[in-house]
């Protein structure tokens, strides 16, 4: 491979890294697949391109494609790569989880709003806001007769055996 076929492969590969992580898709297939046109696919590099043209193509929401293409990394001739597409394509090919629609919060789309409306995020003062006020807690009365007073001299066991042992402590010092 040429110097400058070398160069517009890697300018291409960037280019489209860069497209895909900024959510530009169709960009980033674009650049790639310029890239593994030009590339030899059994290299490094290649494997590397077409990784990555896997992961925009399912971005992109073209599964069939990125699934097609994950099959065939599975046999390139590095190890690395094959491991990578095997891992990825269990992935691809795993059951899709359906989340039922009352576990999800809908975000909405701002994208859609004219850009010379501002949106103004502000609290109305002239809203009437009501807070749920706590319920006071009323302790019940105790009937004192019903108290168990017989525990009450290990209380007085206890306070003495303190006493004592602060006591001998003080008297130390």
């Amino acid at each position: 491979m040429t110097s400058e076929k070398l160069e517009i492969v890697e300018t291409e590969y960037q280019a489209g890294r860069v497209a895909f992580e900024s959510g530009r898709y169709g960009q980033a297939i674009q650049s790639l697949e310029t890239a593994t046109g030009l590339v030899d696919r059994a290299s490094r590099l290649g494997g590397e391109v077409q990784m990555w043209l896997v992961t925009a193509y399912e971005a992109s929401g073209d599964t069939a494609r990125a699934i097609e293409l994950c099959r065939k990394l599975t046999r390139h001739p590095r190890q690395e790569t094959r491991q990578q597409a095997k891992r990825l394509l269990f992935i691809l090919e795993a059951p899709k989880l359906s989340i039922p629609d009352e576990w999800t919060v809908k975000i909405p789309d701002l994208a859609a709003l004219d850009e010379n409306k501002s949106i103004n995020f502000q609290a109305n003062p002239n809203a009437d806001i009501k807070y749920a006020k706590p319920k006071p807690v009323v302790a019940e009365p105790v009937d004192l007769s019903q108290v168990n007073t017989k525990d009450n001299s290990f209380i007085w066991l206890a306070l003495i055996a303190i006493v004592l042992i602060l006591g001998g402590l003080f008297i130390n010092y």
